[in-house]
């Protein structure tokens, strides 16, 4: 399942804000990503008419089952990737944001190469 870099952001965003707060507004998107809420608004009906996201009456999004899945697995690139450019001596706030940039291109056969290696240099 491949959508773009955007979406990804968007859903990976909602996961992170819903891990946080509880609840996530579109205004929490708009503020976290840096984007109008009008932007936000566009891209969540999007989302609800692709099966991504749901609203409730009160305007909560909440991610479904497929946009769950996609949520995490770009947080879990998110992190794995922070945590090796830290270990391989990159400043936390650059490896974050280099992170961000990476987790999009990398195949999934590089990840999981990345993934064990780190796995490795956690036991030693």
């Amino acid at each position: 399942m491949k959508i773009q870099e955007a979406a990804e952001n968007y859903l990976e965003c909602i996961l992170i804000i819903g891990k946080e707060k509880g609840q996530v507004r579109s205004v929490d998107v708009a503020h976290r990503l840096e984007v109008t809420k009008p932007t936000v608004s566009v891209t969540m009906k999007q989302f609800r008419e692709n099966g991504y996201v749901e609203m409730d009456e009160e305007g909560f999004l909440t991610l479904t089952p497929k946009g769950m899945e996609i949520a995490e697995r770009i947080y879990e690139r998110h992190v794995v990737l922070t945590d090796m450019l830290i270990a391989l001596g990159v400043e936390e706030e650059t490896a974050r944001e280099d992170a961000c940039r990476i987790e999009h291109d990398l195949s999934d056969v590089t990840f999981e190469r990345i993934k064990e290696h780190m796995r490795r240099q956690e036991k030693q």
